[in-house]
């Protein structure tokens, strides 16, 4: 198969040796003053890996236009921008599979809408899951999850992307498992900030509850709550919520104790958008409504969490 990630940061790189490994013809594509591309393109390698030279390397998008799939792994909040992108040089007939997690802040859409809307002659798939690349390249192995709306793309892909490191399930809920798997990167953010207060006990209920509340906002929005105790969400918290590797936990953690964070952390970003999709399904997010009032509001972190703790006693399902 022949395949274009867009996207050279630590996971679209990851991807792009993963597919290169089972012998699809793969090229990266990054922008031209990216410095991450300039770096990978100079010296053949970033912080973890040397990209082999079957990985062909670019800065020109029109590659996609000789692609079957195209890998998409960037900031959520740019992929309309990158669609639109991609709509001027006409592309249609083509496979799009978000590696990413994330809601559209200024619309609450999911990234497969956003792909539909902009791109709509094309099909697009979600590839969701646990994993940290730093473990990926050392052989440590995996479970993910693909989901379409469009069986054969599903199945098609499952088929040409399962290898030795990555088991790959077939997702039935393309709702629940993108709003699961963008919401497990807020809990990871509320996980970072008991771990800076020396609350780390405290994960137990925040997995538990955490899991609840977006199982409820998943109903609310035509999904299969179930979703939210698959790989999307509850599946994805050892490497979210626990692992050193995580960039949500580290921002959280690094946010209370008034640290600098410089990498990406999408709950940052998908919160507030989590919050609007709250208000207008009257789903209570009381762990999420936390983050984000810490976040957004300059609420004190032990205020905030005294006022979850300060809820009335309810049964717990």
């Amino acid at each position: 198969m022949k395949i274009t990630v867009i996207g050279c940061g630590r996971w679209g790189s990851c991807i792009a040796w993963y597919l290169n490994s089972l012998s699809h013809d793969v090229s990266l594509y990054g922008r031209a003053d990216s410095d991450n591309m300039k770096r990978i393109i100079s010296e053949r390698k970033n912080d973890y890996i040397d990209f082999p030279p079957s990985i062909t390397l670019t800065t020109d998008i029109k590659t996609v236009l000789l692609s079957d799939v195209t890998i998409i792994s960037v900031g959520a909040q740019s992929l309309r921008s990158l669609c639109r992108e991609l709509r001027e040089i006409n592309v249609r007939n083509r496979t799009f599979v978000l590696c990413m997690k994330g809601i559209e802040n200024t619309t609450c859409k999911r990234l497969s809408e956003v792909v539909k809307e902009e791109l709509p002659d094309n099909s697009v798939a979600v590839w969701l899951g646990p994993g940290h690349v730093e473990e990926f390249y050392r052989g440590i192995q995996n479970c993910m999850v693909i989901d379409s709306d469009d069986t054969e793309v599903k199945s098609r892909l499952i088929e040409a992307f399962s290898g030795g490191i990555i088991r790959f399930y077939y997702g039935t809920d393309l709702i629940g498992n993108e709003i699961g798997a963008a919401a497990k990167n807020v809990i990871g953010v509320a996980a970072g900030m008991l771990d800076g207060l020396g609350m780390t006990s405290l994960k137990g209920a925040l997995m538990s509850r955490g899991a609840r509340e977006i199982a409820r906002l998943i109903t609310a929005f035509g999904g299969n709550e179930l979703s939210a105790y698959g790989l999307c969400h509850l599946g994805d918290y050892q490497a979210t919520v626990f692992s050193e590797y995580s960039h949500n936990r580290a921002f959280g953690e690094s946010f209370v104790k008034g640290e600098p964070f410089t990498k990406l952390a999408e709950g940052y970003h998908t919160v507030p958008a989590l919050i609007k999709m709250a208000e207008a399904s009257s789903v209570e997010l009381p762990i999420c409504k936390a983050v984000y009032d810490v976040l957004y509001k300059n609420v004190d972190i032990r205020c905030a969490l005294g006022t979850l703790f300060d809820r009335t006693q309810k049964l717990e399902f």
